[in-house]
């Protein structure tokens, strides 16, 4: 079967996310409960709504806005200088987190080589995603990034460009929209004038990426080593649900999808990434 486009989800498909979310977050947490004396469940209480309000639980501008730290501490330059270990320990735990699983830079590069197109798409916000893409050497590697656009900053704040990405172009999906929706992926399709026909999918959610590809009539590949993080780390996953973005309405629309999708079964199973190349022809994609 050819194929001249890939198209891949970013998290936990490409790069273990929520590891690099849990130890680098838990480390931040721990460190603030450390300083201020105030208890985690305490804190926690305060951060959900933060993470509701920016639509992420990688905000970046946390602890600045947390209640109980502002009333402590005051403005936001005196609480970063207090908290500096806490978020040298997010950098740190990120830094050493933040890998490619493996084989996925060997298989992208052969697959540019071959003159495939690269597609990332992502429900992360353009900002973290770009800085992960960066780190991770991927810029240019993807040709095009769909992301949902940032949040807003602070007043005070100068937009960060360090992670600007110099050959990745990057595009945005359609405000509050998010997977599964076929319509968004039959758009990035027509975007990059690509035919449904010539087009992989792969990504690790069964009941999004890979539902969502069959609905589109897209080639779907089930990303299964991307998968076992939850059940591997069962604290990390609760600490997550605890201080989740999601709201009452954002959860009970995935419970709805996950009855939906409960007998969806993936066209194909990759145990690592590398098994694209088996799966399929790649062509060179002319447009």
């Amino acid at each position: 079967m050819k194929k001249t486009v890939l198209i891949t989800d970013l998290d936990n498909t490409l790069f273990d996310w929520f590891s690099v979310w849990y130890h680098s977050f838990n480390a931040m947490l721990n460190k603030t409960v450390e300083i201020s004396g105030f208890s985690k469940d305490f804190l926690i209480e305060q951060i959900k709504p933060i993470h509701q309000k920016h639509g992420t639980a990688e905000y970046s501008f946390l602890l600045e806005e947390i209640p109980a730290l502002r009333e402590k501490y005051g403005d936001r330059d005196t609480i970063n200088s207090t908290f500096n270990e806490a978020i040298h320990a997010y950098r740190s735990e990120r830094k050493k987190y933040l890998k490619l699983y493996p084989s996925v830079m060997e298989t992208l590069v052969e697959l540019k080589g071959k003159g495939v197109m690269v597609i990332g798409y992502t429900e992360s916000k353009e900002y973290y995603s770009n800085f992960r893409i960066h780190r991770l050497g991927l810029d240019g590697v993807i040709d095009v990034l769909f992301s949902p656009q940032d949040h807003e900053i602070p007043e005070s704040v100068e937009k960060q460009t360090n992670y600007q990405l110099s050959h990745t172009i990057n595009k945005h999906t359609p405000v509050g929209e998010i997977k599964p929706n076929p319509e968004i992926l039959l758009d990035i399709i027509k975007t990059i004038k690509a035919d449904v026909n010539e087009c992989v999918y792969i990504g690790d959610s069964e009941m999004k990426d890979i539902a969502m590809a069959q609905t589109s009539s897209v080639t779907d590949v089930f990303a299964k080593y991307g998968t076992g993080h939850f059940s591997d780390n069962i604290e990390g996953y609760e600490l997550l649900r605890a201080v989740t973005h999601w709201t009452e309405a954002d959860v009970e629309r995935e419970r709805a999808i996950k009855e939906h999708c409960s007998v969806i079964k993936p066209s194909y199973i990759a145990e690592k990434f590398s098994d694209l190349i088996g799966f399929f022809e790649f062509t060179k994609f002319k447009g």
